[in-house]
C-alpha cells in the first residue's frame, strides 16, 4: 500500500493540482481584495453611498443589547439574518474569477502551438483494404 501511495503522489497531475490549489487560493484573496477593496465602494459610489456589506434582512428580533442595523454585531452575536449584501459581494467575485480565467485559458490556448491533425484512412477504407487483403 505504501508504494501505491508513493506512486500516487508522485505522479505529475497531483503535484499540478496541488500547485494549482496553492495558485487558486492566492488568486482568490487577490480577487476578493478586487472586489471589496475597489469595485464595491465604486459600485457604492455610483448607487449614491450603498455599502452592500451591510445590506442584511434580520429574521425576528434581534439580540438584547445588540443594535439591529449592524450587520457584523449582529452576525457576532449570531442573530438569524439573510445577508444578502455579502451575496451579491460573492456573485460578484465569481464572475470576476470566472472571466479572468476565460482570459487566461483564452490567451494559453492562442500561446501553445497548434498540433495537425493527421488525417488517417476513413473506416470504409479500412475495410476495404482488410477485405482485398483477405481476398489474396
Amino acid at each position: 500500500m505504501w508504494t501505491e501511495f508513493k506512486e500516487f503522489i508522485n505522479k505529475g497531475s497531483v503535484l499540478d493540482l496541488a500547485v494549482g490549489v496553492i495558485i487558486g487560493a492566492a488568486f482568490g484573496k487577490i480577487v476578493s481584495s478586487l472586489t471589496d477593496d475597489i469595485l464595491m465602494p465604486f459600485i457604492g459610489w455610483i448607487t449614491g453611498g450603498v455599502d452592500f456589506s451591510n445590506k442584511f434582512i434580520l429574521l425576528g428580533a434581534p439580540p438584547a443589547g445588540v443594535d439591529p442595523t449592524d450587520y457584523a454585531k449582529l452576525k457576532e452575536a449570531g442573530a438569524a439574518m439573510l445577508g444578502y449584501g455579502s451575496f451579491i459581494t460573492a456573485i460578484i467575485n465569481f464572475l470576476i474569477m470566472a472571466f479572468v480565467i476565460f482570459q487566461i485559458v483564452k490567451l494559453a490556448n492562442r500561446a501553445m502551438p497548434r498540433k495537425e491533425e493527421v488525417a488517417g484512412p476513413t473506416e470504409v477504407e479500412l475495410l476495404t483494404e482488410i477485405r482485398d487483403s483477405l481476398k489474396k
